[in-house]
């Protein structure tokens, strides 16, 4: 079980406003709960002991904010003099996120477990023999918040293959996955997406996903907002 997760938390939340003129995306909140921490108290609850965030917009409202907490422990990366992407944000903190695989977690979305927690069925799921990238992909159709044409086929052993040119695909990046750091040998914190280092693991057979069985919640706009909070005051009536 991974104990260090990277939270891509320095995006400029452009969608997300009016909300982000004041706030960085990751504070806005949600149910009474701010984004950020939806995914920490996750991290938190799956055994996980230290969180690296990276930051830019508004940097030093996520560095008060965080302050506050003590699970999991949390380290900042300043992105605040040149935004790297996510490719580049994951390897300027390479140096304190260590030579094992770790959690990222985007810092925009809830996920919710399913039968078992989350977290703990990606670890099961986990070889680090053969994979270098191990996703969480949520089916489209229950994608709450999500309004595009999917990312995703996948074969029956987990192996990924993207959209391409057809008209839709059944599975979304829900905003986590495992990385083995050695995928990312050689590589400078510059802007890049981590969508080349995906393509090339698929490319390589060294990439598979896992099907999240629990809900999950693209939070990307201010109407997105009220509409996940209708939601999951519903779920939580039923349960």
């Amino acid at each position: 079980m991974p104990t260090t997760a990277m939270v891509l938390a320095a995006g400029l939340g452009l969608r997300m406003r009016p909300l982000t003129l004041a706030l960085p995306k990751p504070l806005v909140t949600v149910a009474g709960k701010t984004l950020l921490d939806w995914t920490l108290d996750m991290a938190a609850a799956g055994g996980i002991a230290r969180a690296v965030i990276n930051v830019h917009h508004l940097a030093d409202k996520i560095i008060t904010h965080t302050a506050r907490r003590t699970r999991p422990t949390v380290l900042i990366s300043d992105e605040t003099r040149q935004l790297l992407d996510t490719g580049g944000g994951i390897v300027k903190a390479l140096p304190v996120l260590g030579d094992a695989p770790f959690f990222v977690f985007n810092g925009d979305g809830i996920l919710t477990d399913g039968a078992a927690p989350l977290l703990r069925r990606l670890a099961d799921a986990w070889d680090g023999d053969r994979l270098d990238v191990l996703m969480l992909v949520h089916p489209r159709e229950s994608a709450h918040g999500f309004d595009g044409a999917g990312d995703f086929f996948m074969s029956g052993d987990g192996r990924l293959r993207r959209r391409g040119a057809a008209p839709s695909a059944p599975f979304v990046y829900a905003g986590a996955y495992i990385l083995h750091p050695r995928i990312l040998a050689g590589e400078t914190p510059t802007p890049f997406s981590m969508n080349r280092v995906w393509d090339n693991a698929i490319a390589n057979d060294r990439m598979a996903a896992l099907v999240h069985d629990g809900a999950w919640f693209h939070v990307g706009t201010p109407a997105a907002v009220a509409n996940t909070e209708m939601l999951l005051g519903r779920m939580a009536a039923l349960s």
